[in-house]
């Protein structure tokens, strides 16, 4: 007779893809502008809950965008675990979903297409643009514009005028232009052309070169030259156009999530440091962290571009 074959122990069906080292990756870039937007969307709420007059649909509407985003940030977060090859099961009880659930509802290729396409929300808070808010402190109402490109372009040549002592009357008249419309440069209600942004370094004796990653980030402008240096050269405008705060000053901002040797580096080099501490200090400094992120991308890709040879083994 011949042998009987005996099964080997049966194995549970496979409920993990392959590691995706590339996908996996890509989602984890997503949850981080996935985590920016939030705090877009969130500070916006908290702008409109201060208006009284603000209707509930308009309320309703910006919770919508939060529910909207925490489900695509869920979606990241277990197309992420798979593909990290981990299982799906440690998900379960915070998410409220089986793991079979799980698979279906969050199926890679349609978060990837989903990730793809999802919009950015506008940073500008609609019906924000008043000249009480231009000359007003940093609260509520204007917070969300005073980091907008363009309105630190503008405070960083309204510091500029007044470190000079020069008088909006006198620029407009070396200008030859109205001196409403030097003021309306300075609040940042008209954009600045570069030969006005030049005009008003050369009178009142500023860093054009500091000036320049101002301009063609509001302007929209591609950066050029070094990549690193660019970056270090944004980020000390930055600090001018907040105020020049000390070091002490910036590193209470970032609650002491950065270091001394950290904010050096950001801002004299060598190289740029990690992401972690150029986000933390462009919203420090008032920025927006979606435009100086690919200021650090080029800046890193330049970086690892020219290391050696031998540093590749």
């Amino acid at each position: 007779m011949p042998a009987r074959s005996h099964p080997g122990p049966s194995r549970p069906p496979r409920s993990q893809p392959a590691v995706d080292a590339g996908r996996a990756a890509r989602c984890t870039e997503a949850i981080r502008d996935i985590a920016e937007d939030f705090v877009v969307r969130a500070e916006e709420l908290l702008h409109q809950t201060h208006d009284p007059d603000t209707p509930a649909t308009d309320l309703v509407v910006t919770v919508a965008e939060l529910g909207r985003l925490t489900e695509e940030a869920t979606a990241a977060l277990v197309v992420r675990q798979r593909s990290q090859g981990e299982p799906l099961k440690e998900l379960s009880p915070a998410l409220g979903l089986t793991e079979d659930r799980l698979r279906k509802k969050y199926h890679p290729h349609a978060v990837d297409l989903r990730l793809a396409s999802r919009p950015r929300p506008r940073r500008e808070v609609p019906g924000s643009r008043t000249p009480e808010d231009a000359s007003g402190p940093p609260g509520p109402k204007n917070r969300l514009r005073l980091r907008e490109p363009g309105q630190r372009l503008a405070c960083a040549l309204t510091l500029m005028r007044a470190q000079s002592r020069v008088s909006q009357r006198a620029l407009a008249g070396r200008m030859r232009i109205h001196p409403s419309y030097v003021s309306r440069i300075l609040s940042g209600e008209r954009d600045a052309s570069w030969q006005h942004v030049l005009a008003i370094c050369d009178l009142c004796n500023g860093d054009a070169a500091l000036m320049k990653p101002l301009w063609e980030m509001a302007a929209n402008v591609q950066p050029t030259g070094d990549p690193t240096r660019y970056l270090q050269t944004y980020l000390r405008a930055l600090r001018y156009a907040a105020g020049s705060p000390s070091t002490e000053t910036i590193l209470a901002s970032t609650q002491s999530t950065i270091t001394p040797a950290d904010l050096r580096q950001a801002l004299e080099g060598p190289g740029a440091p990690a992401w972690l501490v150029v986000r933390k200090l462009t919203n420090a400094l008032w920025g927006v962290s979606d435009v100086t992120l690919p200021l650090w991308h080029r800046a890193t890709a330049c970086q690892e571009t020219s290391l050696p040879a031998e540093a590749f083994g």
